[in-house]
């Protein structure tokens, strides 16, 4: 049974997002607020998080923020609109995908069992390639010997795009692979993605080694 920690201040869609979870199989906490869900995160430490933007006081964003500081834990966000700018914040400020409202419950759980299945997979081996190694049994990525903390899903792609070094990825296959979902092309989950990942694993992220951009195809690994 997997922890799902619901932050979505509407009672409305609060109750009813818990009952359907629940009834799949996930044990609940539901809270109202991006305060009470820090609290809540540090006594209990969930699988999940399922976290609305839209929240008084402290917003989605700032909370995402302090979460992906926090620990890796996987975190899905509910955006009021599919556009640009709740998007492009969600995926910067840290988080793994993201639910259009209102919400679906049944997309919402596909949601869930995607990022859960993702941080659950296990391959044994450990590479190296240059300064970075990947452990794919413990799932642990260092550099220089000094282990990178990463979120779930820049894990899950960097293991996506190491599994074959040199073949260039679509950021189609990318997200039927990595996110397990591929509508309407949504190719800004990729992009933010392997942003916040560069930053972490590339000497310089401008010019990066690792993961490589091949311009009008998409994403490589190497070879370095």
């Amino acid at each position: 049974m997997s922890r799902v920690l619901l932050i979505e201040d509407d009672p409305a869609v609060r109750e009813g997002l818990e009952l359907a979870l629940t009834r799949h199989g996930h044990r609940v906490r539901a809270v109202e607020s991006g305060e009470l869900g820090l609290e809540r995160l540090r006594a209990e430490m969930p699988d999940v998080v399922v976290l609305d933007v839209m929240l008084p006081g402290m917003d989605g964003f700032e909370v995402c923020r302090r979460i992906r500081a926090a620990g890796q834990v996987p975190i899905i966000m509910l955006t009021a609109r599919g556009d640009d700018i709740d998007v492009v914040a969600g995926l910067e400020a840290g988080a793994d995908d993201y639910v259009v409202k209102p919400v679906q419950p049944r997309v919402l759980q596909a949601r869930i069992g995607a990022v859960l299945r993702r941080i659950g997979r296990e391959q044994a081996e450990l590479e190296r390639y240059g300064e970075l190694s990947i452990d794919r049994a413990a799932l642990v990525v260092a550099k220089g010997g000094v282990a990178v903390a990463l979120a779930p899903t820049e894990l899950r792609l960097l293991l996506e795009l190491s599994a074959t070094p040199g073949r260039v990825h679509t950021r189609q296959q990318l997200l039927e692979s990595v996110w397990e979902h591929g509508y309407f092309g949504d190719s800004r989950l990729v992009d933010a993605c392997v942003q916040r990942l560069r930053a972490k694993i590339e000497d310089d992220s401008a010019a990066p080694v690792y993961v490589q951009t091949v311009r009008g195809f998409g994403y490589r690994f190497g070879p370095v």
